[in-house]
């Protein structure tokens, strides 16, 4: 592990270093949790721990930077066999589907500059935010973790820019929201709700599979649920945090692959 001091003073390359540490790297880790998960303030953790508090600022982003390259070296993406290979009975009418896919938004703080603003402000939300695309299997595991963009990009833009095109090839299938019109961008079998607007003049086929397919694109969203649990995200972020704002998206989206049971309670494995 690199410590930020270590880091900005160059002494990484080093085998050995003088640094001393008040707190066991456990006990940091543990830090890092509290932080995470319960969205405690970096004072009250300064208070618990008996350290100042750029103490408990330099562990944060130590274990942050460490985890997001620990856990991010996981191969995350699965192979569509694997895939179905797990795919739950409830998925029968949709096998083809590899990934799950949607956006999320994090309301940050409102930069000062008219520019930054614009490019941040996002009219879902009415507010400025931070936006990423994840991407779930079927079965619950998260596959797929953009990194963090301004809130006024479009969901099309983000599929362009996120990476998850390289990873889509002809015969799988996405499940996506109504409002990902990407046709155009991916080279496989798109799901998606249609448009209810138009309900009165759909068959009773399309209405049952709009049903169907919105039925089971709703565990995304459970699983963004899962990531919005760290209380972290339950506030505004600051602008100061906008340098290790990723590290700590990405830890806390790969950490509900490890946290948390199957996404529904029936999907768990019974015992032999």
């Amino acid at each position: 592990m690199v410590s930020v001091t270590q880091a900005q003073r160059g002494t990484f390359t080093e085998p050995t270093s003088n640094v001393t540490h008040s707190l066991q790297p456990i006990d940091e880790m543990f830090m890092f949790l509290n932080y995470l998960a319960l969205g405690s303030k970096q004072r009250d953790l300064a208070d618990r721990y008996g350290v100042h508090q750029s103490t408990v600022s330099r562990i944060i982003t130590t274990w942050s930077n460490f985890l997001y390259t620990v856990l991010g070296s996981v191969r995350i993406w699965i192979p569509e066999e694997k895939i179905r290979k797990h795919l739950p009975a409830e998925f029968k009418d949709y096998a083809d589907t590899t990934v799950i896919l949607d956006c999320t938004e994090l309301r940050c703080q409102c930069p000062s500059s008219p520019l930054l603003q614009s490019e941040t402000f996002s009219t879902y939300k009415s507010h400025c935010t931070l936006k990423g695309l994840l991407g779930v299997a079927p079965h619950g595991a998260v596959t797929f973790i953009s990194p963090l963009y301004a809130g006024s990009i479009s969901d099309k833009q983000i599929m362009r820019e996120s990476g998850i095109l390289s990873l889509l090839r002809p015969g799988m299938a996405i499940m996506v929201d109504r409002g990902f019109l990407v046709d155009d961008l991916v080279p496989c079998k798109i799901y998606r709700p249609a448009f209810l607007s138009g309900r009165s003049q759909m068959s009773a086929c399309e209405v049952r599979e709009t049903q169907a397919i919105a039925r089971l694109r709703v565990h995304v969203e459970r699983l963004i649920r899962r990531v919005k649990e760290h209380k972290f995200f339950d506030t505004e972020i600051p602008l100061r945090f906008f340098g290790n704002i990723n590290q700590l998206y990405t830890v806390a989206c790969l950490l509900t692959n490890y946290e948390n049971g199957p996404l529904v309670k029936a999907w768990a494995k019974k015992p032999e």
